[in-house]
């Protein structure tokens, strides 16, 4: 058993390795630059879904992380399994729909087509003339999280099991030598003696693996989220249409998303980042749309995330060869992954063999 455990981050993969950890045994100190939830975790979508991944390894990965976070919500509220409506604006589009829908079906996992009647009865907000006649794909099974709640739950649980959980104190160093890591230092200057490390650092994985001297290619991209004030529209489950795709979040208020949207990010020299207002504006009218109700809506945040992408899109889960108590949990879809991945990793750290499950996505495929 290791003494102590660093978990670096303290986003939905950071809290979930703490409690897994802290559950086992051990000894955790979390740390992040910033507050809990205060990165990418509090900034998206957080749609929890197997929906087209690929190779199957990851498909199969993302189903069982569904089934654990099903497993978790008897211990709170913050998840939503309403299912995922969606189609397309074209006949490309459509096939392609199809095919996906086909693949996920070969796979066993559950799909089925709905006509329009169908979704007016799940989503009777929405406007006739906006939903086609036939050819919606509907996914019962998925859902979304609200990753904020996710994360106070896993780290009050880590803490009460004597987890420290450090706020707003960068990791500046990680320590190694004889081929192990030794420490971790901070921004404050406090040093914190490691037996094990854990990078759960999302966009800034690669940077803290650069620390420990391992090259982590990652190709992180901006995502931009439009958040209304409480409005009296019903809708109640993930829907991907055309130009929008927007759900609940919580007493009264959408969230909306479009991927035109991600391309209105701007970062200045000194590191400010604004969205275009024209964009925000294009969000609001295509989501007002599709639900009329949304006319009146007013704004009341824009969250700007960076996505962690590693460089092949796949998850990096588990340990480093060549160091074999430095450990990765980094991925895009970490609201769908990270309580069944970070605890995989989790039982890793702690010497339990988790080859079949993580061999696909270890670091050393890069």
């Amino acid at each position: 058993m290791f003494e102590h455990v660093v978990v670096i981050g303290a986003g939905v993969y950071g809290a979930a390795v703490a409690a897994s950890l802290t559950r086992r045994g051990a000894r955790v100190t979390v740390v992040d630059a910033g507050a809990p939830a205060g990165g990418t975790s509090g900034a998206t979508f957080s749609w929890t879904n197997s929906c087209g991944k690929q190779p199957r390894a990851y498909h199969d990965l993302s189903v069982a992380a569904m089934e654990a976070h099903r497993r978790l919500a008897t211990l709170g509220d913050w998840y939503h399994e309403g299912g995922n409506l969606e189609w397309a604006a074209d006949e490309a589009g459509a096939e392609e729909l199809r095919r996906k829908v086909a693949g996920l079906l070969d796979y066993g996992y559950e799909a089925r087509w709905l006509d329009r009647a169908d979704v007016l009865r799940l989503e009777p907000d929405l406007d006739p003339a906006r939903v086609p006649e036939d050819g919606i794909a509907y996914f019962p099974r998925e859902g979304w999280i609200e990753p904020t709640r996710l994360v106070g739950h896993l780290l009050a649980a880590a803490v009460s099991r004597s987890a420290e959980v450090v706020r707003g104190d960068a990791v500046t160093g990680v320590e190694s030598s004889a081929g192990a890591v030794r420490a971790v230092r901070l921004a404050s200057g406090r040093r914190l003696a490691a037996d094990a490390v854990v990078n759960c650092a999302g966009p800034r994985a690669a940077e803290v693996a650069a620390m420990a001297g391992l090259a982590l290619p990652m190709n992180n991209t901006r995502g931009v989220l439009v958040c209304t004030a409480p409005v009296a529209v019903w809708v109640s489950r993930v829907v991907h249409a055309p130009r929008v795709h927007l759900r609940p979040d919580g007493a009264g208020r959408l969230l909306l998303h479009s991927h035109e949207g991600d391309g209105a990010v701007r970062v200045s020299d000194t590191g400010e980042v604004t969205v275009d207002r024209s964009a925000v504006d294009d969000v609001l009218v295509a989501g007002r749309a599709l639900y009329p109700g949304l006319r009146d809506a007013a704004v009341e945040s824009v969250r700007v995330g960076e996505r962690p992408i590693p460089g092949d899109g796949l998850p990096v889960l588990g340990r480093a060869l060549a160091l074999p108590n430095f450990h990765f949990a980094v991925s895009h879809s970490g609201a769908t992954l990270s309580v069944h991945a970070g605890d995989l990793v989790a039982a890793e750290v702690l010497g339990e063999d988790q080859d079949g499950a993580l061999e696909p996505f270890r670091f050393e495929r890069f």
